[in-house]
């Protein structure tokens, strides 16, 4: 850990992966990296509950464990608005990967796993956790708010594709445009939508 980081500002994890090996070279990576592991789970059940009691900013998921599976897991861990998820997943299963996107998990590293590719990867989850959960605010029937996050989505990527932005850069654009003008996040992913797309 480095001297100015404190135990306070350290991300909360937890880890699971029922390969202990991967598992121990997980939990060494992230907490050489300033992350605080503070749960580690052999098994989807086992992520679920350490998920509820910890209330960790974000969760390291293996798809394939026994018991429940890791995309049974972060789909429970999603509906109760827990915490980000983080797939790991072998590269034979990329159809895994986007039943997990579906589940609700925010991220997938291909193993094997290197800490490159995986600390962005849980940033890129966390930020996009917020930026559900502030859509949240603005839309509360839950088909609704799926529509708005796929249309908020797609407005980013345009943003970014035209505009040279960051995911997160393009987020903030919306969500100050939309607070600027008094419209939902929604109402200027559209506009953004229909003005690049007319423009093509």
């Amino acid at each position: 850990m480095n001297d100015y980081e404190d135990d306070s500002t350290r991300r909360k994890v937890v880890v699971a992966e029922d390969e202990a090996l991967i598992r121990m070279d997980i939990v060494e990576a992230l907490n050489d990296s300033g992350y605080d592991v503070v749960g580690q789970a052999a098994n989807g059940d086992e992520a679920v509950d350490l998920a509820r009691e910890l209330k960790p900013d974000v969760v390291v998921m293996d798809v394939k464990m026994p018991g429940k599976d890791g995309i049974t897991a972060a789909t429970e861990i999603a509906k109760e608005n827990i915490a980000p998820v983080v797939m790991l997943t072998a590269f034979s299963q990329r159809s895994l990967a986007e039943k997990a996107a579906d589940a609700g998990a925010m991220a997938y590293v291909v193993k094997p796993f290197v800490p490159e590719k995986l600390l962005p990867a849980l940033e890129v989850a966390i930020s996009r956790f917020d930026q559900i959960n502030a859509l949240k605010d603005e839309v509360t029937d839950m088909k609704a708010r799926f529509e708005a996050r796929k249309r908020v989505d797609r407005a980013k990527g345009l943003l970014m594709e035209n505009m040279g932005l960051t995911e997160s850069e393009a987020f903030r654009w919306i969500q100050k445009t939309s607070m600027d003008r008094r419209l939902t996040m929604q109402e200027v992913a559209d506009a953004v939508i229909a003005q690049v797309e007319g423009d093509r």
